[in-house]
């Protein structure tokens, strides 16, 4: 352990026993690991509550049991760091922990956790002496796209033993800042009374105001003109009730882009160090490949003459399979696009508008379904302003309508001002008929404003979006989400 690495724990562990009775002041440590390690600060998505147990434990030996505790770290700039840990279960081979490990959720991030298994000594909570006896590795985005998670824990060597681990995810939701005015009380059964035809109203108090001031009557009048029940669901609601991310890659195979074969291509395929097409798809495919359970992702090419004909295709599969165009993981997907290179001439224009109508006829698919079961992501990925602008606009506003966001990552140092267009951002994106987007779909960015950042910088800023995005499309179609009634018993047993 570096001297770093040791700074770091002692000021968790002295965090840790300040708020280890407060279920709610949790955060507390985290946001001291994250002003202590360096991790990226930005607006919590959600938090997460995460429930772990183990099972099958193999004892000491044949007259005691494993006193077992689990330790849970996160990665930062590749090295492990605690953030958190269970109580201590005596005497036991099979623990249900009752601790609550609260972690902050960040969908456009990848979170990557550790869970170590210790034996602890009687008598003893640290871990000095304690015994290891394996750990578990795995995402968060796993964790809750997946809503329950076993594995078998590894020791070293990546040798497997007989104990599990389990974490069962549960949701808790902030209610926020608010400027305060004042205050009345009431019941939700007395507000119900507004359905049955009555009006109700309350006078708001603010007790300081009331103290000091001698006149003081109120601060106003709340009234009650409307009551309905509305259910509001969350990303990681639809998301824990079976949704899936649906992530398909485009890739601008313009002349534009220069001779793959010469080094100052953006194509070009350097032994040691990834072009920017490889680092904006691996960083933005690390993220969505959390979220898709059978890990195959489609992939297309635009702008290039393909064989056997050599035909101009804007949206032909880069593995030249049309009936199953799927790469298997984000390194098929890679490998797909290192092996087409050879095989086809780079060539022009720029349209995006077919790759944006073939995405869109599968969402269109699944909008018919009305079940939160699929969203489709499109990744764009190209060198230049596109030469469809109208026909792309068109795409774009159609597809608003359907179960689908557009990233586009604007490779190379060309002036990309007039994709901005695209991007909602700063006003509304209309059809060239003048019909405009039911919802803001499309994120934009140059990749040379991350050109000296981290990876995880760019899938941050591409990716922030998506999870209001995914609920607004939802909310508006009234669709709940999947398998909600087992997922809302369950919740109840959150404290």
């Amino acid at each position: 352990m570096s001297c770093s690495e040791r700074s770091a724990q002692k000021h968790l562990n002295k965090n840790f026993h300040k708020v280890c009775y407060c279920v709610f002041s949790m955060s507390n440590i985290y946001e001291s690991a994250e002003a202590t390690l360096g991790f990226i600060s930005s607006p919590c998505l959600a938090k997460v509550e995460l429930r772990v147990a183990s099972r099958g434990i193999s004892d000491r030996d044949a007259l005691s049991k494993p006193d077992p505790c689990v330790v849970l770290k996160m990665q930062s700039h590749g090295q492990w760091f605690e953030v958190d840990r269970t109580e201590v279960i005596r005497s036991s081979s099979s623990p249900v922990f009752s601790k609550i490990l609260l972690v902050d959720y960040y969908f456009e991030e990848v979170q990557r956790l550790r869970f170590e298994l210790h034996d602890i000594s009687s008598g003893n909570n640290g871990l000095r002496d304690a015994d290891f006896l394996g750990a578990l590795e795995c995402t968060l985005g796993q964790i809750v796209s997946q809503r329950k998670l076993t594995k078998a824990l590894l020791k070293q060597g990546n040798t497997s033993g007989k104990s599990s681990i389990t974490c069962t995810v549960w949701d808790w939701d902030s209610n926020g800042k608010h400027d305060f005015i004042g205050e009345f009380q009431t019941t939700f059964k007395e507000m119900r009374i507004e359905q049955e035809g009555k009006q109700l109203q309350w006078e708001c108090i603010n007790p300081k105001y009331q103290m000091k001031k001698k006149n003081y009557r109120n601060s106003g009048v709340v009234i009650l003109n409307h009551c309905k029940i509305i259910k509001m669901y969350s990303f990681l609601d639809y998301i824990m009730g079976g949704c899936q991310i649906q992530f398909t890659v485009a890739i601008d195979f313009t002349a534009s882009n220069g001779d793959p074969r010469n080094s100052c291509s953006l194509h070009y395929i350097h032994p040691y160090q990834p072009n920017e097409y490889l680092k904006a798809l691996v960083a933005v495919g690390e993220i969505c490949q959390d979220y898709d359970s059978d890990k195959m992702f489609p992939v297309f090419g635009f702008g290039a003459l393909i064989p056997p004909d050599f035909k101009v295709s804007h949206d032909f599969a880069v593995n030249f399979d049309e009936d199953n165009p799927e790469c298997a993981g984000i390194q098929g997907v890679v490998e797909a696009y290192q092996n087409c290179l050879p095989k086809i001439q780079l060539y022009g224009p720029t349209n995006i508008a077919p790759i944006i109508q073939k995405v869109a006829l599968s969402a269109s698919e699944e909008m018919h379904t009305k079940e939160a079961m699929e969203y489709f992501i499109l990744l764009i990925l190209t060198d230049g302003v596109i030469t469809d602008m109208a026909d792309t606009r068109e795409a774009i506003v159609h597809a608003s309508h359907l179960p689908m966001s557009v990233i586009i990552v604007g490779v190379g140092n060309a002036d990309f001002t007039d994709m901005q267009i695209l991007d909602g951002d700063d006003g509304i994106l209309r059809s060239p008929k003048g019909e405009p987007v039911l919802r803001d779909i499309v994120q934009f960015v140059p990749f040379k404003d991350f050109k000296h950042a981290s990876p995880a910088a760019l899938a941050k800023s591409v990716l922030a979006e998506v999870p209001n995005q995914v609920v607004d499309y939802y909310n508006a179609k009234g669709i709940k989400p999947k398998c909600m009634s087992d997922y809302e018993s369950t919740r109840t047993f959150s404290p």
